[in-house]
């Protein structure tokens, strides 16, 4: 069965029903102001274009793009450590808040980057603003990438850190009846297939799944397809991943697209945050809809004339803090349960642990000066268009 057929399964859970969702109205390609004179800063300078870059490029170009758009923030402490995993140690890092008290609530962090990029430093901003925001523990996970690793690697190491997380949660000063997960695209993506997978094993479900602009369908049936709303994620650009990714799995599998799950009822409640000018917003919103007609309490904020990536963009756009106080307030409001089924699984030690040291905040700080950022982008943009004349001299 193809992407789309599987989709008309569903239409009557799409159309159907009062919930919110299916009274928004479509999404435009109304731009937020900030973002459109982002845009244009990033075309009149030449950022390179995903598809034209190496792998080793993309990563190093979205650490780069991390560290220029968001704001870096002192924690009581960091540490990076690593667990067991399903085919080795995972790396993660832990971030306890400058406020809050113990037990805390707990979130486990997917970063984005398409299962291809991304990695704890990527994440490191956000992680750091989410667990002050909220004064919960964060766990970043360091998750196996395409195309070193296929995406289902993605998702079994995610399913592991999360067990783990419920495992080791009061060791962490956490109520392990209050461990979220969360994610910004591909890694909201692995929030929503983690959450389904602890209910399908039986195991304890999280006790909120932080959806940020999820791709619940992978084979981009679901996405908006006016050229209006494809900025930063372009079309090009899916294509790029999808060519990094999907190689020997079907796009649709539900091992990997949450959105063809056949029953939804019994997950845990969903904050779900969407773009209007973002392609995955209508996937987001169709994920919302079958989640509420099953039944799942769902919050969503859509915001107007946003782009994906906004998010992690907290020095850019007030929504971006807009959205992650809410996620901090979903945090908070976690009550606890006493009643709720905790992991009973045997707890797993770490396998390793380093604080982080007042050197390490000091670097970081460094880097994200000024003048080391300018540096930096001019050397990416020199690299590319030397590569770009390099090309078109062989073609």
């Amino acid at each position: 069965m193809n992407a789309l057929s599987k989709i008309k399964d569903f239409s009557s859970a799409l159309d159907t029903g009062d919930c919110n969702l299916s009274e928004l109205g479509a999404p435009t390609g109304r731009l937020n102001w900030r973002a459109r004179v982002w845009l244009d800063l990033m075309r009149v300078i030449g950022w390179p274009e995903l598809q034209d870059r190496t792998v080793a490029q993309a990563r190093d170009d979205l650490r780069l793009l991390i560290a220029a758009t968001s704001i870096w923030q002192p924690i009581a402490h960091a540490r990076d450590a690593s667990i067991p995993g399903p085919a080795g140690d995972i790396p993660i890092r832990i971030y306890t808040p400058l406020i809050g008290t113990k037990p805390r609530p707990l979130l486990v962090w997917f970063h984005g980057g398409g299962f291809v990029l991304g990695d704890l430093t990527m994440a490191d901003p956000t992680c750091r603003a989410l667990a002050n925001r909220s004064g919960a523990v964060v766990i970043s996970v360091d998750y196996r990438l395409a195309p070193e690793h296929g995406c289902l690697a993605a998702s079994d190491d995610a399913y592991a850190a999360v067990l783990w997380a419920m495992q080791n949660a009061s060791g962490l000063g956490c109520d392990s009846t209050r461990v979220a997960v969360g994610g910004e695209s591909a890694g909201a993506t692995l929030s929503a297939l983690v959450s389904q997978r602890c209910r399908d094993d039986g195991h304890p479900t999280p006790a909120l799944q932080v959806l940020v602009y999820p791709c619940t369908d992978c084979s981009g049936t679901l996405s908006n397809r006016d050229p209006e709303v494809a900025h930063l994620l372009t079309w090009e650009a899916i294509d790029w991943f999808a060519e990094r990714c999907f190689a020997s799995l079907d796009s649709a599998d539900v091992r990997i697209s949450p959105f063809f799950a056949k029953d939804l009822r019994g997950l845990p409640p969903a904050l779900l945050i969407t773009g209007e000018c973002d392609l995955l917003c209508t996937d987001g919103e169709a994920y919302g809809r079958r989640l509420q007609e099953a039944g799942v309490p769902v919050e969503h904020h859509r915001y107007a004339g946003q782009i994906h990536g906004f998010f992690t963009m907290d020095l850019l756009f007030p929504e971006a803090r807009s959205a992650q106080r809410n996620v901090a307030g979903r945090l908070q409001a976690l009550p606890a349960q006493g009643h709720r089924r905790a992991a009973t699984l045997p707890s797993k030690p770490i396998v390793a642990s380093r604080r982080l040291t007042l050197f390490d905040a000091l670097f970081e700080l460094a880097v994200r000066t000024p003048p080391i950022l300018a540096g930096q982008i001019i050397a990416t943009l020199l690299q590319y268009k030397l590569d770009r004349v390099l090309r078109g001299a062989r073609d």
